[in-house]
């Protein structure tokens, strides 16, 4: 099997191209060679997919099986990239999100959800930022899911919508946070409760059914999440303490405590989010197209291996707005744990 990465160095794209070789596949990747090391094994090209050039002459370069985009974020230009590689690929794989659904974070979602609307050829400045609501970002992916289907047809098109992904060498830093945090023990302050529900999926089992679904050639959208209600908060912080083998006790803050201490959600403290649907991704159509996924304790224990074999946190500008200062920490389960409730 012949497949061209775009992208293929960082965190979701890395885990493909790894999987990839794994099976025995022919990988290119082209990218501009600035955001990591090339992995042993793959032909790579350098080059920018926002000039079309060094995208005709990456077409020259063919012919693939298929494509898998990690690095399309402007509708524009993932038209302009799939319309030069379709007559040299028979498939495109494009990395979108659960953000093109109108309704993420805030409702129950299944790939028959409203999306976002964008035109594929739709500029970088399309969409808006609303609290709590649709964002940019959203909108933008939708449009490159609809510049995707423009240049290779329902048949030739498949569009994976990951939700929330960890494991090795992942760059925003959440899970990173968690380990470091419960790794420096004391009285962790624990978000909301430990029965809530979460389902992220780890970058290996996206990475595998990335190549499955191209392998079967499945077509269409599909949810990328681990199942809902296939693990818990409480067993998220339970593997970091396992994993790091930290003296570590939780505490645990209820939502509205949080909310009215400040405490910001999806950042502060990273994968607490009250709404409804952050964690009810209804991803049944992917299970049944083969998506695995491996324990979420297996993830974090990987992940705090890499972490601490490597000493590698690969920072990306998100990282910046990730984890609660360790005196708001204490201000917080102070005022709760004096408050006469009994704590967590």
């Amino acid at each position: 099997m012949r497949l061209l990465v775009l992208g293929g160095t960082w965190f979701v794209g890395r885990a493909i191209v790894a999987a990839a070789l794994n099976a025995g596949w022919d990988v290119t990747t082209f990218n501009r060679g600035t955001s990591g090391p090339d992995s042993d094994g793959v032909r790579a090209i350098r080059g920018s997919r926002t000039e079309a050039a060094g995208v005709v002459a990456l077409a020259a370069a063919g012919p693939w099986d298929a494509v898998v985009d990690t690095s399309g974020y402007v509708p524009r230009n993932t038209l302009d990239v799939a319309r030069t590689l379709a007559p040299v690929a028979d498939r495109y794989v494009f990395m979108s999100t659960v953000s093109v659904y109108r309704d993420w974070p805030v409702k129950p979602l299944s790939e028959d959800s409203e999306v976002l609307y964008c035109p594929p050829d739709a500029g970088p400045d399309y969409g808006t930022d609303t609290e709590d609501g649709p964002t940019r970002y959203g909108y933008q992916k939708s449009g490159c899911e609809a510049a995707a289907l423009a240049a290779f047809g329902t048949g030739r098109a498949t569009i994976l919508r990951p939700g929330v992904v960890l494991g090795p060498r992942e760059y925003v830093g959440r899970l990173p946070w968690w380990l470091r945090r419960v790794a420096a023990g004391g009285r962790v302050l624990a978000p909301g409760s430990p029965h809530r529900t979460v389902q992220p999926i780890d970058v290996r089992d996206l990475a595998a059914f990335t190549l499955r679904t191209i392998a079967e050639g499945t077509s269409g959208a599909l949810n990328v999440c681990a199942p809902v209600d296939g693990a818990t908060f409480g067993e998220l912080l339970t593997a970091c303490a396992d994993a790091t083998g930290a003296a570590a006790s939780f505490g645990w803050v209820p939502d509205y405590v949080l909310l009215a201490q400040g405490v910001r959600q999806w950042s502060e403290l990273p994968l607490w989010r009250t709404f409804e649907g952050v964690w009810r991704v209804d991803s049944t159509r992917a299970h049944g197209a083969g998506l695995r996924c491996r324990p979420l304790s297996e993830t974090v224990a990987d992940t705090w291996r890499w972490m601490v074999e490597s000493g590698e946190v690969t920072a990306h500008d998100r990282a910046t707005e990730i984890g609660l200062s360790r005196d708001k920490e204490a201000r917080v389960l102070a005022a709760w744990e004096s408050s006469g409730k009994r704590p967590g």
